[in-house]
């Protein structure tokens, strides 16, 4: 029998600069060159090459709901894989069906409501707009509409719904017809409608990328009864927010049962319907597993894409499915909704604490931090902040912007590891004081 190398211990080699030159070595450059090396995790915790422990406050940029190793997760992947891995789409399985019915039930999916699963949120985006294209064929209708500081993916279609140019610009024209509008505004959505040409928006209901930024209630509600009225499609790109990540399954149920603001306790407005026509999801669906999914409500939306339109080899194989029914099964078994909301609130309120902190926008563990520029020496203290938190207090960050960071946590971190990361924060913040 073949010898295998134990690639799992082969993959840390024994300094940082042996590590990098294989990277940049065997790696295409699109990510630069990466922070750090990391070979094993737990829970909120990551350890690297050099054997530094580091709180993840960040899960993989809102990947890992249930951290690193979590055991239901890694025994129930075990578990199917020694049964069944992969299969093609000619056929089907059980965990297919289940993750399938249990999202539709999380959404409160009406009759006739169906699921797509593909392998990341950029492919589920592909899938909402190629129903959206055949929307368009079929009325006429000709634009797409899409938000300033929007993000919905790195695929030729997924990025002609990206605003930033940088992104877009490398690669001349994409898919023609889509305009982007400015975040908040209710005239320049009600203009967007007037000549009834619209097939399509799409929105985040809080942009992520853009630094944890929220659209207003009043504007999603008034982005459903301009799409419902006109007959265009009103798709929620729920990558980053759905799966547990703002204390609700998905961010749209609580914006329309009026929870607006970061203690997802009583309503602060009347309910109303905030239901999508479509919803896409990836992210935390899978724990860390590749998974994304397309979300249709209702039997006129599910018939967007029939037979051999769209498709995908690993798209709901068994063993993502697997990872998430097990998460889906694991957030609500361990009570991480509600957690969710009172951890959030903890960091919020110590954070809102903090002279170098200027801002705090929290919607459970989905949180943006804006660092007071006075504060710092740095012109750009967010970079300056995740490097210093880094290197020498363990902490893992992620900067969005000059002056903004991100917080994605598991949703399993505790109060403990959130009074942690506050202290660590804060002493990050006072080594580059000005």
């Amino acid at each position: 029998m073949t010898d295998y190398p134990d690639v799992l211990h082969r993959a840390a080699p024994g300094s940082a600069q042996n590590w990098q030159q294989r990277y940049e070595s065997s790696l295409m450059g699109v990510f630069g060159t990466p922070a750090d090396l990391l070979v094993s995790g737990r829970g909120c915790w990551v350890t690297d090459s050099q054997g530094r422990e580091l709180l993840d406050m960040l899960g993989g940029i809102a990947v890992n709901a249930l951290g690193h190793a979590h055991p239901a997760l890694t025994a129930g992947l075990t578990e199917q894989l020694q049964r069944m891995g992969h299969i093609s789409n000619l056929f089907t399985s059980v965990p297919q069906m289940r993750l399938a019915e249990m999202l539709l039930a999380a959404a409160q999916a009406p009759e006739g409501s169906s699921v797509f699963f593909a392998n990341s949120g950029s492919e589920a985006n592909e899938a909402a707009l190629k129903a959206v294209l055949r929307h368009r064929r079929s009325t006429g209708k000709t634009r797409i509409l899409a938000l300033e500081g929007g993000f919905h993916g790195r695929t030729s279609g997924a990025l002609s719904l990206t605003h930033k140019p940088a992104f877009r610009e490398p690669f001349g024209d994409l898919i023609p017809g889509v305009e982007f509008l400015p975040v908040n505004d209710g005239e320049a959505l009600e203009r967007a409608f007037v000549a009834d040409d619209v097939a399509g928006l799409f929105l985040e209901p809080i942009q992520g990328e853009a630094g944890v930024k929220p659209l207003q209630r009043d504007y999603l509600l008034a982005a459903r009864e301009l799409t419902r009225g006109s007959g265009a499609l009103l798709v929620l790109d729920e990558v980053q927010t759905g799966i547990g990540r703002t204390g609700e399954w998905f961010r749209f149920q609580g914006v329309q049962r009026g929870v607006t603001g970061a203690s997802g306790g009583s309503a602060d407005g009347e309910a109303a319907d905030l239901t999508p026509d479509l919803m896409t999801l990836a992210k935390g669906l899978g724990s860390g597993f590749p998974i994304g999914a397309l979300v249709a409500f209702g039997a006129q939306h599910s018939a967007l894409l029939g037979a051999g339109q769209h498709g995908s080899t690993f798209g709901g194989n068994p063993l993502a499915a697997v990872a998430g029914q097990i998460t889906l099964e694991t957030i609500e078994k361990e009570g991480l909704l509600p957690h969710v909301h009172q951890v959030g609130s903890r960091i919020a309120e110590g954070l809102r604490s903090m002279d170098a902190v200027s801002d705090v926008r929290q919607y459970g563990l989905h949180i943006g931090i804006d660092l007071d520029p006075e504060a710092f020496s740095s012109q750009t203290p967010a970079k300056a902040v995740v490097v210093q938190a880094r290197e020498h207090h363990g902490l893992i960050l992620n900067a969005t912007g000059d002056h903004t960071l991100r917080l994605a946590p598991p949703l399993i971190l505790t109060a403990e590891e959130a009074d942690l990361f506050l202290n660590r924060f804060q002493n990050s913040c006072k080594d580059l004081a000005s």
